[in-house]
């Protein structure tokens, strides 16, 4: 994760963005280039034509030139010389990621997209990509190729390639989004300011991991369905980007699992989800906390039974129970901290662990006294009345432990971050740019 500090604070609550800011742009349009000297120039025409006749706000037009080495770079200095509204920048080091962090941190706009150079998008799609994040609808706005309302000319190769992509993302990241590649997508500024250096990827994982952290930091994405047509002189290595793109998963959802993005940084304050408004009686998110508490009781009791069933092969029957007792109540809590109750982040985790093991002791002492009672009070009851007794106290301890868990265990949490988490720095934190100026 990237070491970058966000600006303090919370996000602000979503407001519709003002129009009237004389001399400044309300979008800023990143277009990322490498050795792209054939299609530059009527790509930028087209599309500042496009914008200066249909959108009506004032626009800028930003070409990123990621260190080509072939005439790119005074062709995008000639077409801002030329154009208003057109810009020019240049990095000395290659990555589409690298390019879009650089112009969006640098951009005064407050809404900033990017688009593919080949303009594979209909360009029809921008104002609709963009009015959800003006009008404070949505924080990021994606264009999505797989949506039922998308209508896409490719090949079946692509074509696969791009639907395995998406369904590896929401088997192993849970994501909500349809298409995380699709090279048209925009973001609302004060989003950008506090995500971008979260992001670590510059190259074309860039785009998932930017998705993948706002969505689980509560962020509102808005999707597009476009009209897209590949373009067949593409010259992106598909080997390459799909397994750099594979260890980009790896890495998001090993640091996802150990809470180490602090995600409390991108949170919209209290009040702005809908949510957040409580209804007098009526307990936030219960109806899900329980099938979740349910879920995890029924896995941790297979988990106990492997793990008693292990141990006993070198264990007396009472040390094989009181250890795996003692695993699964660990693996409980931390399952019910992490899916039921949604606490993220590594605050707390070691208080939580003991008053869960205590919550456990509690259930064990009323499972246990509840039998030491039967055996006083008959101390020839059948085995049937003992199973019907440990029944009805084990319901009452799961009850008791759920409560507990909810009004006390993880009630002050509230999925709370540990915002002073880290990893590895990326190693270009600065990157030097050249602008040239329209």
């Amino acid at each position: 994760m990237r070491t970058d500090t966000p600006p303090a604070g919370i996000l602000p609550a979503r407001r519709p963005l003002s129009t009237a800011q004389p001399g400044r742009p309300v979008l800023d349009i990143v277009v990322p280039v490498y050795n792209e000297e054939a299609v530059l120039e009527p790509s930028v025409r087209r599309l500042h034509g496009y914008l200066t006749g249909h959108l009506p706000y004032a626009f800028r037009i930003t070409v990123a030139d990621n260190a080509s080495v072939d005439g790119t770079p005074r062709i995008a200095a000639r077409l801002a010389a030329e154009l208003d509204g057109v810009e020019a920048v240049r990095l000395e080091q290659k990555g589409r990621g690298r390019a879009l962090r650089a112009v969006w941190s640098g951009s005064d706009a407050p809404v900033r997209a990017y688009l593919d150079v080949d303009l594979s998008t209909d360009l029809n799609a921008l104002l609709p990509l963009v009015a959800p994040l003006i009008s404070g609808h949505s924080d990021i706005a994606v264009g999505t190729r797989l949506a039922g309302g998308s209508r896409v000319v490719r090949g079946p190769k692509r074509e696969l390639i791009s639907r395995a992509y998406n369904l590896i993302l929401r088997g192993s990241l849970a994501t909500r989004f349809s298409d995380a590649q699709c090279g048209f997508k925009a973001i609302r500024g004060d989003v950008a300011d506090r995500l971008l250096p979260l992001v670590e990827d510059a190259g074309w994982f860039f785009d998932t991991e930017l998705l993948v952290l706002a969505e689980r930091a509560g962020l509102r994405i808005h999707e597009v369905p476009v009209d897209w047509v590949d373009d067949p002189d593409s010259r992106v290595d598909l080997v390459r980007t799909a397994v750099d793109d594979l260890r980009g998963v790896w890495r998001v959802g090993r640091a996802l699992t150990t809470g180490a993005f602090p995600l409390a940084r991108l949170r919209r304050p209290f009040g702005d989800d809908p949510r957040d408004r409580r209804l007098p009686g009526v307990p936030g998110g219960l109806a899900r906390q329980l099938l979740g508490f349910c879920a995890v009781g029924a896995l941790s009791t297979l988990a106990y039974l492997a793990l008693y069933s292990l141990l006993r092969l070198g264990l007396g029957a009472q040390y094989a129970n009181a250890l795996a007792l003692l695993l699964s109540a660990l693996g409980n809590t931390a399952a019910n901290r992490r899916l039921t109750f949604r606490v993220r982040g590594r605050r707390g985790r070691v208080r939580q662990q003991a008053q869960g093991l205590l919550v456990f002791a509690i259930g064990l002492v009323l499972t246990s006294g509840s039998l030491a009672a039967l055996d006083a009070a008959d101390p020839q009851a059948p085995h049937s009345t003992e199973l019907a007794v440990l029944i009805v106290a084990n319901l009452a301890a799961t009850v008791l432990r759920f409560l507990l868990f909810r009004a006390w265990v993880f009630a002050s949490d509230d999925g709370a971050e540990d915002e002073d988490t880290g990893t590895d720095a990326e190693t270009d934190t600065h990157t030097d740019t050249e602008r040239t100026p329209s």
